[in-house]
């Protein structure tokens, strides 16, 4: 995504190596004002708030940027952002992922905040193709009852589905994301759960969210089979036709729901979901926003953004037939 963010905006694309800041360093970053004659504009991609400090390895960040930020994706760890970045108020903006961070974040960071949700390349590696070989994927963590593939294979074939387990990857994050929409391409029904049934170690441990894997499997033209999270972002972004509520993290019961949704499948399913996410999950549009905010004008996203309008001017997103059961 921030490759092709880069793209988009006509920015140059900095990754900064992960590296343990000093306290010395935080307390200057707190104390010092920024000067801010330079023109450009930072914007700096957090996986979660503790990126925050990756400002601190930009060289010249005091006197270079007009404006500086960030875009918080895991932004429900509001407790966890550094300390430096509460009292030093660098950030002109912020955009976080979880529309009930809003408030909390202005707060934090004293900077006007807006609503940027996740989002997919859905116009160069979606999919509305017909023709899926895989009933049922597996992206990511499972609940107990699902994290053996062997185990779960087994089941889906007595009942003749098509499962397949946890996808190949690639070292290279944008051929990496290249297979996996593939492999969503070819699927007809992805495997997740909220973190509030399936829990890890590094998830939080009260608020629920959505991920990549779940827009990514719909803007492939999946429907997502699991345990939806309850949140606003879920229910503001995405359609119940993406999704397939099992209620359930149990094997055999949630393979009951699979394999009545499963008859009901048809191609147009795909279809529907592939245009909706052409309308709502696009990361060209979120790349718009950012433009908005920052009064950032560019040629590229310009054509992308045309580029996407008329592949929705060019119909489709037929309304797919009863029999799969959305979000409740």
């Amino acid at each position: 995504m921030v490759r092709l963010a880069a793209e988009c905006l006509g920015g140059e694309l900095v990754i900064l190596p992960h590296r343990k800041v000093g306290y010395l360093e935080k307390l200057s970053a707190i104390m010092s004002r920024r000067q801010r004659p330079g023109a450009d504009v930072c914007l700096i991609v957090c996986a979660s708030p503790t990126d925050l400090d990756s400002l601190l390895s930009l060289d010249a960040w005091k006197v270079k940027y007009a404006r500086i930020v960030p875009w918080i994706f895991d932004s429900f760890w509001v407790n966890i952002a550094p300390r430096f970045t509460r009292a030093s108020r660098h950030f002109d903006h912020v955009f976080v992922t979880e529309p009930e961070d809003v408030a909390q974040w202005r707060r934090q960071l004293g900077a006007s905040v807006t609503w940027l949700p996740w989002g997919s390349d859905v116009l160069r590696l979606g999919s509305d193709s017909a023709n899926r070989d895989i009933d049922l994927l597996r992206v990511g963590r499972q609940p107990a009852d699902w994290e053996d593939d062997a185990r779960t294979k087994e089941a889906c074939g007595r009942r003749g589905i098509v499962f397949q387990g946890r996808p190949e990857s690639r070292e290279d994050a944008t051929e990496n994301e290249r297979l996996l929409m593939h492999t969503f391409g070819r699927t007809k029904f992805t495997l997740s759960f909220s973190n509030a049934v399936s829990p890890s170690v590094q998830t939080h441990p009260t608020r629920e969210y959505i991920t990549a894997r779940w827009v990514d499997a719909v803007a492939a033209g999946a429907i997502v089979a699991g345990v939806a999270p309850k949140t606003e972002a879920v229910h503001s972004v995405l359609w119940p036709e993406g999704f397939l509520e099992l209620a359930t993290t149990d094997l055999s019961k949630g393979l009951d729901v699979i394999e009545k949704a499963l008859a009901d499948w048809s191609p147009d399913r795909a279809d529907f979901n592939h245009r909706r996410s052409l309308e709502r999950l696009d990361w060209r549009w979120r790349f718009e926003t950012i433009a908005d905010v920052l009064g950032i004008r560019c040629d590229v996203l310009s054509s992308e953004l045309s580029a996407l309008r008329a592949k929705l001017a060019g119909g489709g997103g037929r309304l797919p037939t009863p029999g799969g059961r959305g979000i409740t």
